[in-house]
């Protein structure tokens, strides 16, 4: 299971559970998005993203990818 969501100190996060949540194709595939290993939050982050759409787009792969993931951004304001 992931938590995706954007966070000020640390652009998009992507956190594991647990270590059996880290399969090869997981990070191999978060690498290629561009996430680095946060060992300080235990968990997978992107720099200067805050973007709903890349909060979907992680949240989606990893879903493709066999996971369950809880993802949270705040919503866009509609003129």
């Amino acid at each position: 299971m992931f938590l995706v969501v954007p966070d000020p100190a640390h652009g998009l996060v992507a956190a594991p559970q647990s270590s059996d949540d880290l399969t090869t194709l997981t990070v191999e595939s978060l690498a290629a998005q561009g996430f680095a290993w946060n060992s300080e939050i235990e968990a997978y982050t992107r720099q200067a993203d805050h973007d709903p759409a890349a909060v979907d787009d992680t949240a989606g792969m990893l879903r493709e990818l066999g996971h369950y993931v809880f993802s949270s951004h705040r919503p866009l304001r509609r003129s």
